[in-house]
Formats: structure tokens, sequence, C-alpha cells
């Protein structure tokens, strides 16, 4: 015999409405671009390449529940002063996010989203300077957590001084 047993229902308060939700509504590729500008040449260049990496991530609110977050990664390779190539990729995701207090919905946000997002940025990335021509070039593990709890760190730590200075 099944019998639902979790509550009221129509109309009636629900307990589970406090719970918070968080769903993955959509992924996709906003924005990708990839350069070799020194091309045919650089092949022939001897010497260590260097890739930078940078890494950003945008928040935007959709609607009331509803963010679409994107991560955005660059990377550059250089042998000597002459860029290799430029890999930069935009991976967003519309995430909805029901019953989390502003604290909780700004971690979520800045540290389980771009988590979801960073295989496909790494992949991307990886197909793209491969199907360049270059030696494959595989991202690294990238920890959010410990970026937001140092972000958070840094807000903390700035807050009272500004507050002594005004």
């Amino acid at each position: 015999m099944a019998e639902n047993t979790n509550g009221p229902t129509n109309g009636q308060t629900h307990p589970e409405q406090s719970q918070a939700q968080l769903t993955l509504q959509r992924l996709y590729v906003k924005d990708v671009s990839f350069e070799a500008p020194g091309a045919p040449q650089i092949f022939q260049q001897q010497g260590q390449p260097n890739v930078e990496l940078n890494l950003s991530q945008r928040v935007a609110q959709l609607a009331n529940d509803t963010f679409e977050v994107v991560l955005s990664v660059t990377a550059t390779c250089k042998v000597e002063d002459k860029t290799a190539y430029l890999a930069e990729v935009h991976q967003a995701g519309i995430f909805g996010l029901a019953g989390f207090d502003a604290q909780g919905r700004d971690a979520i946000l800045a540290t389980y989203c771009p988590n979801v997002l960073f295989p496909y940025v790494r992949q991307i990335v990886s197909d793209l300077v491969q199907n360049g021509g270059f030696p494959p070039f595989f991202l690294q593990p990238i920890n959010f957590d410990a970026l937001y709890a140092e972000q958070m760190r840094r807000r903390a730590e700035s807050a009272p001084s500004e507050g002594a200075n005004a």
C-alpha cells in the first residue's frame, strides 16, 4: 500500500517549502576563441613554453531564484617572447536556487556552480590546444571552496579597516 505521509497538500503550508533546492537547468558554451598568431613559425621555435592562466567568474540574476554563472578561462602560451596560442572559453550554466539565505546562495554560486562548469572548460581548452597543433594542455583542478574562503577572509580583513578610516 502506497500512502503519502509527507504532510499537508494543496493550499496548505508545505514543510519542504523552506527546504533549500538547487537545480541545474542548462549548460552551454557562451564564447570560445583560439588564436595561434605565430603559426606556422612558432612550431619551429625552440624554448620552454610558458602558460599563463587567467580565471574569472561572473554571476547574473536572471529571475527571482534563477542565476547564470559564467566561468571564464584564458590560457596564453608563450615561447620566449612570442605568443604560441591563446585559448579562451566562457562556459555558462543556468542554476535555480530556492530557499537559500543570501550567504548560502552566494557560497553556492561561488563554489558549487563553478565546480560543475570546470570539467567542461577543461575539456574545451584541451581540445582547442590539441586541435591547434600544440601538445596537450590539461588544466589542473581548482579548489573553488578555497578561493571563496580566501575572498571572504579578505573581505573580513578589509571591513574593519574601512570603518576605522571613515
